[in-house]
C-alpha cells in the first residue's frame, strides 16, 4: 500500500518516519519545509490540484494527514495567523478528503483535545460527545473534522493531546531545560489531560493502516476515534516527573493557578480523552504516560 504522509517534518511525522523505517507500505512523506538529511517531497495541502496530481503520480492509497496550524495564542490575537490556521486546519483537510474520495482511499486525520473545553467536563471526554472549543485553534480543527465527514469519504480522525517528542519545539524539552537552569519554577496544576508520545501515536497509525490495508474495499472501521497515552496528570505532575527522570533536583517546582499566566485563549481545564472505543476496534494496548516518557529522555539523552 502506498501511503503519503502531510507534515512530514513535525512531531509526529518524524515520528511517522522512523515506524515507516519497519513497515512494508510504500510511505510519500512531503512539507512545505525542508529538514536537514531527510527526503521530503514538497507538497502545498491548501492546493487541490497538487493533492490530485501526487497523489495520481504516486498511486496513494491513503493519505496521513499530520500538518497543521497549532499556535494556539497567536493565532487568537492576529487575524492573519487566524486565516492561515483556517486553510491548514479546517480548508485542507477538506481537500485532502476530496482527493481520497475520488480514488476511494483512506483519509487517516489528526485532531486534537481542543476541540472541546468550554463545559467543565469531569470524566474522560468521548467522541461521540459535543464539540464546544474555546479560541480559533479548537475551532478550525473542530470544522476540519467536519469538513472531512461531510465529503464521504473513508476516514479516521484520531483526536491527541499534549503532544511531545524528540524532535522540535515541545514542553517535554523546554521543562528539561527550565528545570535544567531555574532554581524555581511555577507550572498550572488546574488543567488536567494526558501527555502523548509521538512515537506511541505514530504506532496507533501504523495500527489503523495495516487494518485498512487488509480489507480496502470493505472497510468497517472508519470514524472518529481517541488516542493518547493511559493516565492522567495536570502540566504541574507532567513537569515533577520529568524533573524526577532527569534528575533535575535542584529545581523548586510549584504549582500556580492559570490565572497566573495570562493567555488569550482559555484552555480546556480538563480533556482527558476516553479510549476505550480504539483499543477495542484496533485491538491494542496503549503504554501510560509515564513510561513513554521515561523512553524519550533515554532517547534525547543518547543523541546527545
Amino acid at each position: 500500500m502506498k501511503i503519503l504522509v502531510t507534515g512530514a517534518n513535525g512531531q509526529l511525522g518524524n515520528a511517522m518516519r522512523r515506524c515507516a523505517a519497519n513497515s512494508e507500505h510504500v510511505f510519500i512523506f512531503t512539507d512545505v519545509n525542508e529538514q536537514e538529511g531527510q527526503d521530503t517531497v514538497y507538497l502545498d495541502i491548501t492546493n487541490l490540484d497538487a493533492i490530485r496530481q501526487i497523489v495520481a503520480k504516486e498511486g496513494v492509497d491513503a493519505i496521513v494527514n499530520c500538518a497543521a496550524w497549532t499556535n494556539v495564542d497567536a493565532c487568537e490575537t492576529n487575524p492573519e495567523l487566524a486565516e492561515l490556521a483556517d486553510r491548514l486546519n479546517a480548508e485542507a483537510p477538506r481537500l485532502l478528503a476530496m482527493a481520497m474520495k475520488e480514488v476511494d482511499g483512506l483519509l487517516v486525520h489528526i485532531s486534537t483535545d481542543y476541540v472541546f473545553g468550554a463545559e467543565p467536563y469531569n470524566t474522560p471526554c468521548k467522541e461521540e460527545q459535543r464539540g464546544t472549543p474555546t479560541g480559533v485553534y479548537g475551532r478550525t480543527k473542530l470544522h476540519g473534522e467536519e469538513n472531512i465527514i461531510a465529503t464521504g469519504v473513508k476516514h479516521i480522525i484520531l483526536r491527541t493531546a499534549w503532544l511531545y517528542s524528540e524532535d522540535g519545539k515541545n514542553f517535554v524539552k523546554t521543562m528539561l531545560m527550565l528545570t535544567d537552569t531555574k532554581p524555581s519554577l511555577n507550572v498550572v496544576f488546574d488543567q488536567c489531560g494526558t501527555p502523548t508520545y509521538a512515537g506511541d501515536l505514530a504506532e496507533a497509525i501504523l495500527t489503523v493502516l495495516n487494518d485498512y490495508a487488509a480489507q480496502p474495499s470493505d472497510f468497517s472501521h472508519g470514524g472518529v476515534y481517541h488516542f493518547s497515552n493511559e493516565g492522567v496528570c495536570s502540566w504541574y505532575d507532567f513537569t515533577i516527573r520529568i524533573a524526577q527522570l532527569a534528575g533535575h533536583t535542584s529545581c523548586n517546582i510549584l504549582p500556580c493557578h492559570s490565572e497566573e499566566f495570562p493567555s488569550p485563549v482559555k484552555r480546556p481545564a480538563y480533556s482527558v480523552l476516553d479510549k476505550t472505543k480504539f483499543k477495542r476496534t484496533f485491538g491494542v494496548t496503549i503504554p501510560y504516560w509515564t513510561d513513554s516518557l521515561e523512553l524519550c529522555l533515554k532517547n534525547l539523552k543518547n543523541q546527545q
